[in-house]
């Protein structure tokens, strides 16, 4: 447990429960994702520092801040964001390998875990993009896959994370464990 000195603001670090508000914008300036709604209300997002609760550029811009300090416009490359695009991810797979009560009602959207294409030992949440004839186009990259990342971020404020949030790996939501 860290020692806290009154009047003395916890630093962001490893093991830190952090809240903040941000906006998350693509290199165009279209908001892609935000904490806040339109009318600018919204619940600060909680996260475990340190734990791949949130894209790593961005929690490494985030370290060793304080809650009340405001960034603006941080700049979060693909290999720290959401990665590149990976085309080994894109597949076209027989509309025979779903169950065929699924058949009638493939939309695009839909996900499923699945091996990785070329890695066995690893699972990857694909996402339906389309179909063509009996063919289900899907992918296994992040939407924002490739993309610059561009952060507006509001720390809100900064704790010392729990035992039991230490042991899940991520904050518990009000009332505990979610």
């Amino acid at each position: 447990m860290a020692l806290i000195i009154p009047g003395r603001p916890l630093h962001i670090t490893q093991d830190r429960v952090v809240s903040i508000h941000y906006v998350l914008r693509d290199e165009e300036g279209a908001v892609r994702d935000s904490s806040r709604d339109e009318s600018g209300r919204g619940e600060a997002l909680p996260y475990l520092h340190g734990h791949g609760n949130i894209v790593p550029g961005l929690e490494a811009v985030l370290n060793g801040k304080v809650a009340g300090e405001r960034l603006r416009e941080v700049r979060v490359p693909p290999e720290q964001g959401y990665g590149l695009d990976d085309p080994e991810l894109n597949l076209s797979l027989p509309l025979e390998m779903f169950p065929p009560e699924m058949h009638d009602g493939l939309e695009p959207g839909q996900q499923f875990m699945a091996e990785h294409p070329t890695d066995e030992s690893r699972q990857v949440m694909y996402t339906i993009v389309g179909q063509e004839g009996d063919e289900v186009l899907v992918t296994g990259n992040h939407p924002l896959a490739g993309e610059v990342l561009i952060f507006d971020v509001e720390i809100v404020e900064v704790r010392d994370a729990t035992a039991e949030e230490l042991a899940h790996g991520h904050p518990n939501g009000p009332g505990g464990h979610h």
